[in-house]
């Protein structure tokens, strides 16, 4: 924490953000020609359209219309939505075209990076200036980025200070002028580099030109390594700035969106745009007060004493408290096709339990979608959202040191206050669903990444041993499960949106009120669940 709070010194708002479909505005047309005859708002259309191209071929700062390969047809190297085969969409207000830029594997993408193929800026023209629209408010889990970027505040960032995290680091990513180079040190576990990586090659289609040159190291490991204690003191140096998925209170590591949002191929979890709608159709098929009136987990028991210890509370010839645990065999299931592990079929419970494994675990956002009320047994680690959510509001806290007892009065309350209950389930997963839907991810990603370019006190250059990096060279050689997320999560060209706008830091008052305010709704449900069990014990 900082230090004006060691010296004494948020909530989450539905954040409705605008349409992901990738269209062009034609300010040519943004005159009410709605009023027209069908023949002719056809012809605006295609005249509109064709001065728009004509313009961008004659604009030398722009390769073609978009950046594609200037010695060829635009036709030929570019995929059109509704055009030119039919006439562009016309809304309401503004006539609009889609765009898609399509991977191209046939210029050799599958070895190299088609060269001048995607945009290297993308800009479109305001067709009505005067009345600019503003920006969405990013959520308020955004303002967490300037907290883990605090430590690095007053010294910025030295080369020396990135090449000396190198120790734990899976790669070293430099972007520069919209293009990514990678190093890689040693390969992680499964595929979360190669997807962590596909993350941000994203991020640069959806954001061409407008990501900051950067340097930096990332870990992908579970456990956050940069300790506070090592970097305190009045001959303290900076700590090395080290990005990894997930961090907790002793910990400086930058935490940053993880892998399976474009996909977990080796246990077949979809990209999260498929898969968040997938939940939410989940959700809708079992009303919670017909689903299983009991708390449900299902996971990997042996990576975690905690979760050992949870397997003492499933349910037993001498004792119910009111839990339905199940270890998942991973290579069984592998076997059997995943058939009882489709994340979308298990919102039949009126409760689901998330307990960490060896940190923190990709899980949980699954585990909120559903409506359930989520309990969450103590955790120690945070990712990049949590940290904005709040007991009693999103989940219901439950010890680590009594499981059993906690999960059993943790549903007598829900199933005798199911309203309450019901409640706290709904607002968990439209967290997740809204606050934390793709384009939320995107922008956290890119506000991080901007924000910590600014810390940078040199201009970062290509490492020798770094090779340019693109979705053409993962995607085209990519096969199997790897290669269907891939595409499946391709960014389908520049977004015509800006970022969400960046909330400003917290300020030390504000920062101790929210966490006062989460530490008081924990000592609430304990002080509840004390109550319930003293009043057990007199009736037995």
């Amino acid at each position: 924490m900082r230090k004006e709070l060691e010296q004494g010194g948020g909530g989450s708002g539905i954040n409705n953000r605008h349409s992901t479909e990738k269209i062009i505005r034609f300010p040519c047309l943004a005159k009410k020609i709605l009023a027209k005859s069908p023949m002719a708002v056809f012809f605006s259309v295609v005249l509109c359209v064709g001065a728009f191209i004509s313009t961008r071929l004659l604009d030398p700062s722009v390769t073609s219309i978009t950046g594609y390969l200037p010695q060829k047809s635009i036709f030929n190297t570019i995929s059109y939505k509704n055009y030119p085969h039919d006439a562009p969409k016309i809304s309401e207000n503004t006539s609009t075209i889609e765009i898609e830029v399509p991977l191209n594997c046939s210029l050799g993408g599958a070895r190299t990076c088609p060269p001048n193929y995607y945009p290297s800026k993308f800009s479109i023209p305001n067709p009505n200036p005067s009345s600019t629209p503003q920006p969405a408010a990013c959520p308020d889990y955004f303002r967490w980025i300037h907290e883990d970027l605090w430590p690095w505040r007053e010294t910025g960032i030295t080369r020396e200070m990135v090449e000396s995290a190198h120790r734990t680091a899976n790669f070293r990513l430099v972007v520069l002028d919209g293009k990514a180079y990678v190093e890689r040190y040693r390969k992680s576990f499964q595929s979360r580099d190669t997807f962590t990586l596909w993350g941000i090659l994203q991020l640069l289609r959806r954001y061409p030109g407008q990501v900051p040159d950067l340097d930096l190291m990332f870990d992908c490991v579970d456990w956050p390594v940069v300790k506070k204690e090592a970097y305190v003191g009045p001959n303290a140096t900076a700590p090395p700035p080290l990005f990894r998925y997930c961090g907790d209170d002793t910990t400086l590591d930058i935490v940053f969106p993880d892998w399976s949002f474009w996909g977990w191929p080796e246990i077949n979890i979809k990209p999260w745009v498929g898969l968040s709608k997938d939940l939410k159709e989940g959700n809708e098929r079992t009303k919670w007060v017909d689903r299983e009136p009991y708390a449900y987990w299902k996971g990997n028991p042996i990576v975690a004493k905690t979760r050992m210890d949870l397997l003492k509370c499933n349910v037993s010839e001498k004792q119910d408290w009111n839990a339905r645990v199940y270890a998942q065999d991973w290579l069984k299931e592998q076997k059997d096709g995943y058939k009882q592990s489709d994340l979308a079929s298990q919102c039949i419970h009126r409760y689901k339990i998330y307990i960490e494994g060896s940190a923190w675990s990709v899980s949980e956002k699954y585990i909120l979608a559903c409506d359930s009320l989520t309990l969450i047994v103590k955790p120690r680690y945070y990712d990049f959202f949590t940290r904005s959510l709040m007991p009693l509001q999103h989940y219901w806290p439950l010890k680590d040191n009594d499981k059993c007892r906690s999960i059993k009065y943790a549903v007598e309350w829900g199933n005798t206050h199911m309203d309450e209950a019901q409640s706290i389930g709904k607002a968990a997963s439209s967290f997740i669903q809204d606050e934390l839907a793709m384009n939320n991810v995107y922008d956290y990603m890119f506000h991080l990444l901007s924000q910590y370019s600014k810390l940078l006190k040199y201009k970062p250059t290509v490492p020798p041993k770094a090779f340019e990096l693109c979705s053409e060279l993962m995607a085209c050689q990519a096969k199997g499960l790897e290669k269907n997320f891939m595409m499946d999560s391709t960014v389908k060209g520049p977004s015509i949106t800006t970022q969400c706008e960046m909330p400003p830091p917290y300020d030390p008052p504000t920062l101790l009120s929210i966490l006062k305010r989460k530490e008081n709704s924990i000592k609430q449900v304990e002080t509840w669940e004390k109550q319930y069990w003293d009043t057990q014990n007199k009736r037995s």
